[in-house]
């Protein structure tokens, strides 16, 4: 399968630059299993269940790794650090004062000198000083600071790149239930939650339970392959709990229906299901999910946005749904101007 049959053309401005005010008044697209699609909002999300169903929620917090600055040379660069424990994986050795980070900016070399000025507090005078002192791999880098203790003073929360206008809020590039610091960028779908709403959805009788997968590259990096079953994602860290595992595996038993919160929920899931259980355990996942995947896990449905065009989350969607039918969700979406991607409107998949 080609990743050229999952490219469209989205208008510019559909492609949202800020979150709702209300969280609450995105619109939701409800696609049913015989692709009959309705046009709802957010807040009607509590008359799409029922009680005894359960929504699996990905509980990853978005740190603040976005450093930007500038070659001592004077080159703006742009410069986002890795959490530690990706060290682990990638088996690269790290002094306290060590990152490993991608920087994107011109001739990055090993010796090149960087700095950073602080982003919150205008009366701070300390300037971050680091240097590259190893190339990992294409533009990873492993390089050192001077005084990491600076780091929280002059980095911010990273945004895709098609968001140009400044976040004013940290907080609104959050789920509200984010506990778990490790995600490169947010579980969008989650986006969408609010207290009110969770509470509504509790009074139903509805049930929530979460697990945890920091995303990462292999989440959001340009898949760099035409031909799908070449492509191999970056691993990604998740972890199940011992109660997660538990509670999902007795909906299981009962017949409950469980619906999956986000593409990233899926792949922790298809992850660590065995075809009978959910297991409780850690690790590294690169699961690369496309049209053809057989999903082992019983879903009743799926909460996602709309993604970008040949990207490894269209392509999960994809394969949930099958692609035509969510090209045509997609067009229709576009038609309607729903808002896309991670500020933008969610679709439900019901099977």
């Amino acid at each position: 399968m080609n990743l050229s049959e999952f490219d469209y053309f989205l208008p510019k401005e559909l492609i949202a630059q800020e979150g709702l005010k209300e969280r609450e008044n995105a619109k939701l697209m409800v696609i049913y299993p015989d692709n009959k699609r309705e046009d709802h909002f957010i807040k009607e999300l509590p008359s799409f269940f029922k009680k005894g169903d359960l929504l699996v929620l990905n509980d990853t917090r978005v740190l603040s790794t976005k450093l930007i600055g500038q070659k001592e040379t004077g080159g703006k660069i742009d410069c986002l650090l890795l959490p530690d424990f990706y060290s682990k994986e990638t088996h690269v050795s790290l002094s306290p004062k060590e990152k490993e980070a991608l920087i994107r900016g011109p001739k990055i070399k090993v010796g090149t000198k960087l700095k950073f000025f602080p982003n919150q507090t205008p009366e701070e005078t300390r300037v971050l000083h680091a240097t590259v002192i190893e190339k990992i791999k294409g533009t990873c880098f492993r390089i050192a600071f001077d005084d990491p203790s600076l780091i929280p003073l002059c980095a911010i929360v990273p945004l895709p790149p098609y968001i140009k206008k400044k976040l004013e809020d940290p907080e609104r590039y959050q789920t509200i239930y984010a506990k778990k610091e490790g995600a490169l960028a947010a579980p969008t779908a989650g986006l969408h939650f609010t207290a009110k709403l969770m509470e509504e959805l509790e009074k139903l009788g509805v049930e929530f339970v979460f697990l945890t997968l920091h995303i990462g590259l292999g989440t959001f990096a340009p898949i760099r392959a035409e031909k799908l079953e070449e492509w191999k994602m970056h691993p990604e860290y998740y972890k199940v709990s011992e109660f997660a595992a538990q509670k999902i595996n007795q909906a299981i038993s009962l017949k409950k229906r469980i619906f999956a919160v986000g593409t990233t929920a899926v792949r922790t899931l298809e992850s660590c299901f065995n075809g009978e259980f959910l297991e409780a355990k850690e690790g590294w996942t690169n699961l690369f999910i496309f049209p053809g995947a057989v999903f082992k896990f019983p879903y009743a449905g799926l909460l996602t946005n709309f993604h970008l065009p040949k990207s490894s989350l269209i392509l999960l969607a994809s394969a949930f749904m099958g692609k035509e039918k969510l090209l045509e969700a997609y067009q229709e979406a576009i038609t309607k101007k729903y808002r896309f991607y991670s500020f933008g409107d969610a679709m439900l998949i019901l099977h």
